[in-house]
């Protein structure tokens, strides 16, 4: 029981509804500010009566934002108090019984889960007050169940404890409702939920604003984004949220095989939504439903299009029933749907970044039983590429580990489990490393996204050109609104030039392991292809998966292949020019994109068409020279750092004697000295314990195709087949 004093000294509150935090939902908890919850002579852990178009209870919590007059609840306790976000609710503390006895009765839609245990149930809902009417989620499943209190014992406010026996009603009508999605559901697009509510909620509720103003009511909103990344879920939760008629179509659904159905479908759909005003009618794929008209062959087609522009035109309800479309493919869209009076705004719904990947992943989690070494976000940001459907899956993929796991060490009875050994099952951050392993990113599926392992610690020397990439990647992706501030533009690409072999390749995959972001690698050549315009598609498809991906490193090895010098070797092809006027606009339209960092390596500058190289397309040019003394050194070490060397072994001395020899080259040399050492280990003319002598690399080093006895050794070992590495590799021959 809370004792909150005599109902004389209390004090009733008009605050503002805000959204709950994610690990309040489910559990009636109201969030206020320290100086409300004074001013009502509450504390943390009262029961508050929140009153807005019906009576809803909650427990009071402290809300850590502070912010005065606003009192955050999820939207079962909204739906429960009939009130929406930003309206306006009556908040006082009462008093409150323990509960003896509450009768439930579900609420789902659809099939019902197999067995609801009522054990289960009471661990879920102890401490959640309640109130004969209101509605309560049971997170039990993965889909979390609404359940409609239709009784208990006492009457009136009543907070469930360890005790009270609660039981599921069977066969009792109720006409509760209860959103099945709600905003909390919607992780990491807080400002695509803000507009899409500005434009949907406020002509649904606040018609007489708009008359006012003198202003028509927008019509429609279209959503396009990747698939996955929630358009649909965030017109579901807008829809449960606005408490209006809710009509979902999906696009192929209208297409009908007799003439004329077609068009009789869709004035049937647009028909029921404005007998149901207010009303949302959302058309999911819409661009199967209004294809543009010059392109498709069909007659069927053309007449859905006509008809459905000629029904968004005849809406006289206007501001009552809003029309949401969706798809990933605006660009097929029928022009002439896309204009102001039908679809009003057009609102992209992007792939997560790391903070909205950490958002999704909370909604997805919360009722998952997370061990302590789980940390959610180094799991977003191991995630790029990720958009919303892809880390669901991979909650359920990580949630598969766990059990398969605790299957193989703990015997499971058909008739349940020791509530003991159901203790032990938790979710590890093992279990994530795995399914990320599993789980592949929607976003980039069409490229291979390295996640690279490598930092400039890997690589020996090159110290001015490390110091230059990171003053690059601070000034134009950390540092970028100093740009802003005087009107400049940020560096834009970077291009790395040098001989074969000198580690343009490997430093920017060390770039992208220092900076801990993902590589997209485009060789050049992979791009073309013998159909007219395709190589141009590959390339636009190349920039929107790294405008997708972004923050992302997008790297462009042996770009000479793409963009030529005209006139050099083209042997009268026009593809060149074409592949190069697509890549300087690309890159001309990665100006208002922050995060994209272009990379472009060549051996051969002077083959590269100078459009690509004026400034604000590659604004740097880092030359690689072969190493000098001390970087040789230091790569011979790195090479070396791994493999047991005698001590007579001096890399000074060594790096003294290959002079004009590249980063490549010298790793080569290392590899051949280690391979002669291990074949003369194995046929017994050494002794333990193993090490390559100070003989092996003078060995390598006489002679560019290695000693006549090296030569034997390796070809012997390569017919016995057993210079494989373990992963498909051979060791090249020292004759090679």
């Amino acid at each position: 029981m809370t004792e909150n004093g005599p109902q004389s000294l209390t004090e009733a509150l008009t605050l503002r509804v805000a959204e709950a935090r994610v690990e309040d939902v489910g559990h009636a908890i109201a969030r206020l500010a320290p100086v409300d919850l004074q001013r009502m002579n509450a504390r943390a852990g009262s029961v508050l009566k929140i009153t807005g178009n019906t009576i809803g209870v909650a427990r009071a919590e402290v809300s850590d934002d502070g912010h005065e007059g606003m009192i955050q609840i999820d939207g079962t306790c909204r739906s429960n108090c009939g009130a929406g976000l930003q309206e306006q609710v009556t908040v006082t503390p009462v008093e409150c019984e323990q509960a003896v006895a509450v009768r439930l009765v579900p609420l789902w839609i659809g099939a019902a889960p197999a067995t609801i245990a009522p054990d289960r149930m009471l661990e879920d809902l102890v401490d959640v007050p309640v109130i004969t009417g209101c509605v309560v989620r049971v997170p039990t499943f993965a889909k979390a169940v609404n359940f409609h209190v239709v009784r208990t014992i006492p009457s009136g406010p009543v907070v469930i404890g360890k005790r009270t026996d609660i039981r599921v009603v069977e066969g009792e009508q109720t006409a509760a409702r209860a959103p099945s999605v709600s905003y909390e559901d919607i992780g990491g697009l807080e400002r695509e939920v803000a507009r899409v509510r500005e434009i949907v909620e406020l002509p649904l509720k606040y018609s007489h604003i708009f008359e006012r103003l003198g202003v028509l009511a927008p019509k429609g909103v279209l959503l396009y984004g990747p698939p996955g990344t929630g358009k649909t879920l965030l017109a579901r939760a807008v829809a449960a949220e606005s408490r209006v008629h809710f009509i979902h179509l999906n696009g192929p659904e209208i297409m009908r095989k007799f003439y004329g159905e077609s068009e009789a479908k869709l004035r049937e759909v647009f028909e029921e939504a404005a007998r149901h005003a207010p009303a949302i009618l959302f058309i999911d794929e819409i661009d199967a439903v209004a294809p543009k008209r010059t392109e498709v062959a069909g007659e069927v087609e053309k007449r859905v299009v006509a008809q459905l522009l000629s029904l968004m035109d005849g809406f006289v309800a206007r501001g009552q029933v809003i029309v949401i479309g969706a798809t990933n493919i605006p660009e097929v869209l029928d022009p002439a749907l896309r204009r102001p009076g039908r679809f009003d705004r057009e609102i992209e719904i992007g792939v997560p970044n790391t903070q909205a990947r950490l958002q999704i992943l909370r909604i997805h989690t919360r009722a998952m039983p997370l061990a302590t070494d789980v940390d959610l976000k180094e799991i977003a940001e191991h995630s790029h590429g990720f958009v919303g459907a892809d880390l669901e899956a991979l909650g359920q993929e990580v949630g598969m580990i766990a059990l398969r796991r605790f299957l193989s060490s703990v015997p499971v009875e058909v008739g349940g489990t020791d509530s003991a050994e159901l203790e032990r099952l938790q979710v590890t951050r093992d279990d994530f490393l795995a399914g990320l392993k599993e789980v592949e990113p929607s976003a980039t599926r069409e490229f291979f996204i390295e996640k690279s392992s490598s930092t400039f610690a890997s690589l020996g020397g090159l110290h001015e050109v490390k110091r230059l990439l990171d003053a690059v990647f601070e000034h134009s992706h950390v540092r970028d609104e100093i740009y802003e501030q005087v009107g400049l533009a940020p560096p834009r690409g970077i291009l790395l030039t040098g001989p074969s072999g000198t580690g343009k390749t490997a430093m920017a995959r060390a770039l992208s392991g220092e900076k801990q972001i993902p590589l997209i690698a485009i060789d050049g050549p992979q791009l073309y292809s013998k159909w007219l315009g395709e190589s141009e598609r590959a390339l636009r498809e190349v920039f929107k998966k790294a405008r997708r991906a972004a923050p992302c490193i997008l790297f462009f090895d042996t770009i000479d292949a793409i963009a030529p010098k005209f006139g050099a070797d083209q042997f009268g092809t026009d593809v060149y020019q074409r592949i190069l006027s697509q890549l300087l606009r690309e890159i001309d339209n990665l100006r208002d994109v922050k995060g994209v960092i272009l990379l472009a390596a060549t051996n051969r500058p002077e083959r590269i068409d100078p459009a690509l190289l004026r400034s604000g397309r590659f604004d740097y040019i880092l030359r690689f020279a072969k190493p000098d003394l001390a970087e040789r050194t230091a790569i011979l070490q790195l090479c070396c750092r791994r493999v047991p060397v005698a001590p007579d072994v001096d890399f000074n001395e060594f790096a003294g004697r290959m002079d004009g020899l590249t980063g490549a080259d010298i790793e080569s040399l290392c590899k051949k000295a280690t391979l002669f050492a291990i074949a003369e280990f194995e046929e017994g003319t050494r002794v333990a314990p193993f090490a390559v002598l100070r003989s092996d690399f003078l060995a390598v080093l006489e002679s560019d195709r290695g000693s006549p006895k090296q030569v034997a050794v390796i070809r012997k070992w390569k017919k016995a087949n057993v210079l494989s590495n373990g992963a498909g590799d051979t060791y090249p021959d020292a004759s090679d």
